[in-house]
């Protein structure tokens, strides 16, 4: 028996040794992608970043000085935890990151900043997954459909990478190639998720996160297939066909897939890049204007919104024919469609925020879910103070103390943040995570809170509520009444744009006046 045994523990040792050695020596075979490390890895991140809020916060007052220091170091440590267990188990989980990383205004900002480098560290498929999809999906090899095909990527993301082509034709394009693990992974990857955020729960009841579960589930199956990314790209380009200085690139349906998708090949400058604007001589306030009215147009005429304009994903370029500055939108998988009751209240809240009517901003936000947090709402939406939403947000713009108290705030506010995120309709938490990437955007070019941009809102606010009460009635009186109301409005609204410009003039002539005067010409 003794005997028996140790043949069997010998064989055994030796099945598991040569089993480790095929794996590590196996250059297509990668442990991170077997379930059993990936829930291992989680569940330990998950525990340790538990145990860490549980005990290091236990024996010091809640709310002292020392609290909230203590508290920003465990914030830092549980955030840098996360970010780790998101670039070791990579696919849905850095997709997920990102997502928290762009909060800027909702989550502290140790969280925020730390998973920032997520867009910046997605995994790269090996040219020989690249050419598996590309078979698989295609039934052919690169060479037979493509002059040229650059090894190097363009960029990677979480779920797939894009490199630049040459068909036969000559025409120069962009291939979208989906990471071959991704689509596997996620399912399990998602109710992984939803297991630790419920376990979570259990210790923290303060904290809801079961928010994020639900859009991950939502979104990540459509992101996931790329003919409905193609579907969205033609919408958005034919529901903005009027907007001259947008450029969505052409998609190839005839070599597109539900992995691959080819797309007209555009060049540009990051949005965020003020160097290539300035090398470019294209003008950093009018591409603001123009990001600000493109997002206008799409959330409160339309209700069809482009939920990822991080940098990445929002070129800018001058027109190869015109020389005009123009706006090249990519990366069109995660849309958010608005109905129209949801989009309606939105409007009027931000009519309300910009003409500071306290009284609707309270209504509106309670019909958007927010209750009697209705206050830190409209903090939330606009990243602005309660005096100065008081105050009247397009009177003033953001100063460093008010942004660093808000940014503050969110960590000091977290529960009822995340108790708000759960109750708001879902359609909300991709406006947010819109919202505060596009003022990345505007804090990267020194554009924030710009007077012109409310006005752009407040617009297209106008006009979405007055084609929303024109198709309410059938009477054509009532219906001239809507449209001399919206054209008086919309003038009131021109007016009030050329006040301040001439206000900025007169105080530009008044400032060289004095630096005449300070400084006289020798003669």
């Amino acid at each position: 028996m003794a005997r028996r045994a140790l043949k069997l523990a010998s064989w055994t040792g030796m099945a598991l040794a040569a089993s480790g050695f095929f794996l590590y020596s196996n250059k297509y075979l990668d442990p991170n992608d077997f379930g059993a490390v990936r829930v291992g890895r989680a569940v330990a991140t998950t525990a340790v970043i538990s145990y860490d809020y549980l005990t290091s916060l236990r024996s010091v007052p809640y709310g002292s000085e020392e609290y909230l220091q203590l508290l920003s170091k465990v914030h830092l440590r549980s955030a840098r935890r996360l970010c780790e267990l998101c670039c070791a188990n990579r696919g849905t989980f850095i997709k997920v990151g990102q997502h928290l990383g762009a909060l800027d205004y909702l989550l502290p900002e140790e969280y925020t900043s730390t998973l920032k480098v997520l867009h910046s560290q997605a995994p790269q498929s090996s040219m020989q997954e690249v050419r598996r999809v590309i078979r698989e999906d295609l039934g052919k090899e690169i060479h037979d459909l493509f002059m040229s095909f650059d090894d190097t990527p363009l960029g990677a993301a979480s779920v797939a990478q894009v490199h630049k082509a040459v068909l036969h034709d000559g025409r120069t394009v962009a291939v979208k190639v989906q990471h071959p693990k991704v689509q596997a992974q996620s399912s399990k990857d998602i109710l992984l998720m939803e297991v630790l955020v419920l376990a979570v729960k259990q210790l923290f009841p303060e904290f809801e996160f079961m928010w994020l579960v639900d859009e991950a589930k939502k979104n990540l199956p459509l992101e996931l297939d790329f003919l409905n990314e193609g579907r969205n790209a033609e919408r958005v380009a034919q529901m903005l066909k009027h907007i001259d200085f947008l450029k969505v690139p052409r998609i190839y349906w005839e070599l597109s897939t539900k992995r691959v998708l080819l797309m007209e090949f555009v060049d540009g400058g990051q949005v965020n890049d003020r160097d290539y604007m300035e090398k470019n001589k294209i003008d950093v306030n009018e591409i603001s204007r123009h990001l600000g009215k493109i997002y206008s147009e799409m959330i409160f005429v339309n209700g069809f919104v482009h939920c990822d304009p991080h940098p990445g994903n929002v070129l800018v370029r001058k027109h190869p024919g015109t020389g005009r500055a123009e706006i090249v939108l990519l990366d069109h998988g995660l849309y958010q469609v608005l109905t129209e009751e949801f989009r309606l209240d939105y409007c009027h809240l931000w009519q309300s925020l910009i003409w500071t009517d306290m009284e609707r901003v309270k209504k509106y936000s309670q019909r958007l879910g927010a209750g009697d947090l209705y206050p830190l709402f409209a903090c939330m939406l606009t990243a602005r103070s309660w005096d100065s939403v008081n105050r009247g947000i397009s009177q003033a713009p953001v100063t460093a103390t008010e942004d660093s108290e808000i940014r503050n705030n969110a960590a000091n506010y977290l529960p009822e943040i995340s108790q708000l995120l759960n109750h708001v309709p879902r359609q909300m938490l991709l406006i947010f995570k819109t919202n505060d990437l596009l003022r990345g955007i505007e804090a990267a070019l020194g554009t924030r809170a710009s007077a012109s941009s409310f006005l752009n809102m407040s617009r297209c606010c106008i006009r979405a509520l007055a084609t929303h009460k024109k198709k309410s009635t059938c009477s054509s009186f009532r219906r001239a009444q809507i449209s001399f109301s919206e054209a008086f409005d919309l003038w009131q609204i021109n007016l009030h744009e050329l006040i301040l410009r001439v206000k900025g003039l007169k105080l530009a002539s008044w400032i060289l006046a004095f630096l005449c005067w300070l400084l006289p010409t020798p003669y």
